[in-house]
């Protein structure tokens, strides 16, 4: 029963749209019935419009997200090692996180042009400061008394990171994993606004020009499933393998 609890609130608004659509109170091209969004998805699944869609899309945000992780977790670690480096990267860095990514796709599409790069280029601006953030302020506030038996012990900068900062950071690097994952997938309708002929967004925004709101409709919900999917299967991954550290009500 616990692991329905997620489930019950979505179905039964699943239920109140269905009885709404049946009594006729919402206008059936605004919201269509759920029976016509389900035979919709049936319809792309069949013929492999929906699996196409949805493997670009999985592949440029899972490429964009992990780009950036490993470009922002290890500038947190140089910016917590090193603080005099934030003086000289605050400008630039608050700069970036104020500009909103969508706002770069005009430079982004002159600098990198319509391929693959400009695309996941704003998957990366998206997703990077949640996760650069959280990593930063997680080693910021890891005990100094461990660290000062650290340095007791005289571990070298690579032991420190690896037994004490990671394990005491790790609850707000996860928070801001997921979080950042969650704007990947938030960014991918904008990252698939640069003439793209495939993904998810594509799919969404050439059905809204030919006014198909129950194909809008399935790739909402396959977006929105996937992301869901995704975080679990993260989660448990992170569990697995950093299963010393306390992640609280995270898992």
């Amino acid at each position: 029963m616990v692991y329905l609890k997620p489930f019950l609130i979505p179905l039964l608004l699943l239920c109140l749209w269905a009885g709404l659509s049946a009594l006729d109170a919402v206008n059936r091209y605004l919201v269509p019935p759920p029976t016509e969004v389900w035979k919709s998805a049936i319809d792309l699944l069949q013929e492999g419009d929906l699996q196409r869609h949805i493997l670009a899309s999985v592949r440029r945000v899972l490429l964009g997200f992990f780009t950036t992780s490993i470009i922002a977790i290890p500038l947190a670690v140089l910016l917590y090692f090193y603080r005099l480096t934030e003086g000289y990267l605050r400008f630039i860095l608050e700069f970036m996180r104020n500009t909103p990514p969508l706002a770069a796709i005009p430079l982004l599409i002159l600098w990198f042009g319509i391929g693959e790069a400009s695309k996941l280029a704003v998957i990366i601006l998206a997703s990077f400061f949640p996760i650069f953030l959280s990593a930063l302020s997680g080693l910021r506030s890891v005990d100094r008394r461990l660290m000062e038996m650290a340095d007791t012990l005289e571990l070298t900068g690579i032991e420190k990171l690896r037994f004490v900062l990671i394990p005491g950071a790790l609850p707000p690097i996860v928070t801001g994993l997921r979080l950042g994952f969650g704007y990947s997938w938030r960014a991918l309708i904008g990252a698939e606004l640069i003439a793209a002929s495939v993904g998810l967004g594509y799919m969404i925004l050439d059905a809204q020009e030919l006014a198909r709101t129950d194909t809008v409709f399935v790739g909402i919900a396959v977006i929105g499933a996937l992301g869901y999917v995704f975080d679990l299967i993260f989660l448990r991954l992170i569990r697995h393998f950093f299963f010393y550290a306390n992640l609280g009500d995270q898992l």
